[in-house]
């Protein structure tokens, strides 16, 4: 039995998250980033990509922006060598994030509360609209798609309830209130 709950410090105008696994009844802070077993294989599929097709893609650019002549005046050349370092940075952007994943699958998480992973059925209390939302790792969210990264404000107010509380949210919009109907993990 696990529970993630995450935390929120300001500390001179700077706001860090990180989260706390709770793993029965034992509380441990992690620095690593939650994400779902399907998160971490989009940006697998998407290292593969990088390394696979882009960088020799990239690499190809520019040695046929290199045989057009000068350099200094080639805008071919330049075009490559930002796409080149714009691949690299994401490369070591996606590698890093791999790194300090913690993959988690939902299905596995039983749980009488709402945590990382939940898929969770809420009503707005002022339209009785219902919303589902699946609460995500960050490179995971998309909200058009119901799904909210971890470190959303309405996902951070739904972690740690139960189904049939309240949840107050303040957004640019003003205040919504919402209710928990259900959540389940798949």
């Amino acid at each position: 039995m696990f529970a993630f709950v995450v935390v929120c410090v300001k500390e001179l105008n700077i706001i860090a998250c990180f989260y706390i696994i709770i793993l029965r009844g034992v509380e441990m802070v992690s620095d690593k980033q939650p994400m779902t077993l399907t998160g971490k294989a989009m940006l697998e599929s998407e290292l593969k990509n990088l390394i696979t097709v882009e960088r020799p893609k990239v690499i190809r650019a520019i040695e046929e922006a290199r045989g057009n002549g000068d350099l200094s005046e080639n805008a071919d050349y330049d075009a490559a060598k930002e796409r080149q370092a714009w691949v690299e940075a994401r490369i070591a952007e996606i590698q890093g994030k791999l790194v300090g994943a913690e993959a988690i699958d939902p299905k596995a998480i039983k749980s009488d509360r709402v945590v990382f992973g939940a898929t969770v059925v809420l009503q707005d209390m002022d339209s009785d609209e219902e919303v589902t939302y699946q609460i995500v790792g960050e490179d995971e969210a998309d909200v058009k798609n119901g799904k909210l990264s971890v470190f959303s404000p309405l996902a951070r107010s739904m972690i740690g309830k139960r189904a049939g509380d309240l949840i107050e949210l303040k957004s640019p919009k003003g205040e919504r209130e919402y209710e928990i109907l259900s959540f389940k993990y798949i």
